[in-house]
């Protein structure tokens, strides 16, 4: 996702917020394939809660990961890949915020009720 996000806090709330949406997308588009399938609601939460973290956070989560694997013991290495990354100073708050909104996306959005229609049998 390219998108021209700012830089510090206000930079990891936009991003936040981002993959908050992701999370609540991602419940209804699960909810409606659970549906479909036959499957449990619990089935579909978790899905939506995976598939929210992947899509909302799976950028700057690799990112992150990338940096603590990859040996930087070259000057010029370590600047191509902070070259890469938006904002690397914040990158690790991006990441945290992230998963915690695509996470809280997928659970507010079932915690409304918007897919309760007299619960799960179990």
């Amino acid at each position: 996702m390219n998108l021209s996000l700012h830089f510090g806090w206000l930079g990891v709330m936009e991003a936040a917020l981002i993959a908050f949406a992701v999370g609540v997308v991602l419940w209804f588009l699960w909810r409606w394939i659970a549906r479909l399938a036959g499957w449990h609601e619990r089935v579909a939460i978790g899905w939506a809660c995976v598939s929210a973290i992947v899509v909302g956070a799976g950028i700057d989560s690799w990112n992150l990961f990338y940096l603590g694997v990859a040996q930087l013991e070259s000057p010029v290495y370590a600047r191509i890949a902070l070259s890469r990354i938006h904002d690397p100073n914040f990158l690790g708050t991006r990441v945290v915020l992230e998963w915690a909104a695509a996470l809280g996306g997928g659970v507010l959005a079932w915690l409304t009720g918007a897919g309760r229609t007299g619960g799960d049998p179990d």
